[in-house]
């Protein structure tokens, strides 16, 4: 017994000194998006500066498909000791769960937000052959020629598509969803004309809008961006309380222990507050948050309630 209590006793020791000295490998950063993608820009400012404070690799991992949920549920299952972590979104976190009727993973059981990271708004964009300049004048468009327009997303259940299908339901209009795996082909498709519209994130869309190759219809936050502030929000163009922003976020698998778990959120909360970061970001649309595991779980809950209601009032569906 007293062999058995002494094994026991060092292998805790070894497992306590494992969990103080957190990372002592490499760190696998699971991005669910194509490289080049918004969510895969935020991992990889992340992801740098971790490899910097730890002395470590962070490797960026790209898994994207099925409206992010193969990367999501890789992260889903992967061991809970800190070495596997997982940059999550709207879709994946927020929406599926209401809008896929088989997701190979529960966000709310399997996962652990550590740091709600950035958000941004979306800008309503449109191929110049579409007769609007406002989305008065789409709304009327789209209503006289139902199902004629089509718009691209990042995926289903991605923040592009529900905030279409939200603004579908709130100006009674029925337009064609054609779903990506990332904006880069979302765009080039819009510019041939083959889509006519998308909500992408800013700098996705706002290069082709001042050049004359798009038009720019809208904004989806509260206020406009500074980074276009010449285009009017969507509430200012009669869709009162309209807000609907992309965000990511830094999660992993659920039963992380807690110290290494709060080692990670307080490296990452001091790296979003970086000037080098919060500028990068910025000139990509996106507020640098930084926050503490608490209020990313509130935050998580406050936009599954409002995505999940969004699904069930637009029948909308994964495709």
């Amino acid at each position: 017994m007293r062999t058995a209590l002494l094994i026991i006793a060092l292998a805790a020791a070894s497992f306590a000194h494992a969990q103080s000295s957190y990372p002592s490998r490499a760190v696998r950063l699971v991005v669910p998006f194509p490289a080049g993608s918004t969510p895969d820009i935020v991992g990889r400012a992340l992801g740098q500066k971790l490899a910097e404070a730890w002395g470590q690799p962070v490797v960026v991992d790209n898994r994207p498909g099925a409206g992010a949920n193969i990367g999501t549920a890789e992260v889903a299952r992967a061991a809970p000791d800190g070495y596997t972590l997982l940059i999550g979104s709207n879709g994946p976190i927020a929406i599926n769960k209401a809008l896929y009727a088989n997701l190979p993973f529960d966000p709310d059981k399997d996962l652990k937000p550590l740091s709600l990271l950035a958000a941004a708004p979306q800008i309503l964009a449109v191929h110049p052959s579409v007769p609007a300049n406002d989305l008065k004048q789409l709304v009327e468009y789209a209503r006289a020629h139902p199902d004629k327009l089509s718009y691209g997303s990042v995926g289903s259940g991605s923040a592009s598509h529900l905030t279409m299908e939200l603004f579908k339901s709130q100006a009674r209009v029925s337009l064609v969803h054609v779903p990506y795996k990332g904006f880069p082909p979302v765009v080039t498709d819009l510019l041939s004309g083959q889509l006519h519209a998308t909500f992408a994130i800013v700098p996705a869309v706002l290069p082709q809008i001042r050049a004359g190759k798009l038009k720019g219809l809208a904004v989806t936050s509260e206020t406009r961006t500074a980074l276009a502030p010449d285009i009017a929000t969507v509430s200012e163009q009669g869709f009162p309380r309209f807000d609907a922003t992309a965000w990511q976020g830094l999660l992993s698998p659920a039963g992380i222990p807690p110290d290494v778990a709060e080692s990670i959120s307080r490296e990452t909360q001091k790296i979003m507050q970086l000037r080098e970061v919060r500028e990068l970001l910025g000139k990509q649309g996106f507020e640098v948050i930084g926050s503490s595991p608490q209020f990313f779980e509130a935050f998580i809950r406050a936009e599954r309630e409002k995505w999940t209601r969004v699904v069930r009032e637009t029948g909308a569906k994964a495709e």
